[in-house]
């Protein structure tokens, strides 16, 4: 009866492992933002707003618009209340695509950055001038305004830490029989 109850017991934990798990709260993320990504707007904006899920450290948040060309259009710094941060455009955007760029720290300490793109598309405006040639930077790669702007997560992957929790189980129940095997006998 034991054996079955322990077994039992096991194959409960190990199905609750391998639940997906939902993520860790600590890490902030990105809920929405004006202009949205991918948004084609007919009126250029005059400042972008990032709205995430957990409070922003004023002293740990940038945001950067820069246009196709990935020159840096000119802002002013970011204004953060709560969970939300805006910077207003100093100039007017002509036609074009442009891309928001943003760095900020989660309550634990880890940095969450990312970026997206809108596209201005005002009838009444002029098309962005050309992009001027490419800057080269010390690595031989193109300059950027942020560097690694892509939503990144430097922690490991999910499944590893799901795979290392499976083998804990399996440790722990196999070392629990073991100590009841030899108990019994």
């Amino acid at each position: 009866m034991r054996t079955r109850i322990t077994a039992a017991l096991a194959a409960l934990l190990t199905a609750l492992l391998l639940v997906p798990a939902t993520p860790a709260s600590a890490h902030n993320s990105l809920r929405s933002a004006t202009p949205a990504q991918d948004a084609r707007v007919p009126t250029a904006p005059t400042s972008v707003t990032l709205h995430f899920l957990q409070r922003l450290d004023p002293q740990f948040t940038t945001i950067v618009l820069s246009d196709a060309g990935r020159r840096k259009v000119p802002t002013g710094p970011p204004a953060v209340d709560g969970a939300t941060g805006t910077i207003a455009i100093d100039q007017p955007l002509a036609n074009g695509t442009y891309t928001v760029a943003y760095r900020v720290v989660s309550a634990d300490g880890h940095p969450v950055q990312g970026s997206y793109r809108f596209t201005v598309a005002d009838p009444s405006a002029s098309a962005a001038s050309p992009p001027p040639p490419a800057t080269v930077t010390g690595s031989g790669g193109p300059a950027s305004p942020v560097a690694n702007s892509g939503s990144g997560d430097d922690g490991p992957p999910s499944v590893l830490l799901a795979a290392g929790g499976v083998a804990v189980v399996a440790v722990a129940g196999a070392a629990l029989l073991l100590f009841r095997r030899r108990r019994s006998s």
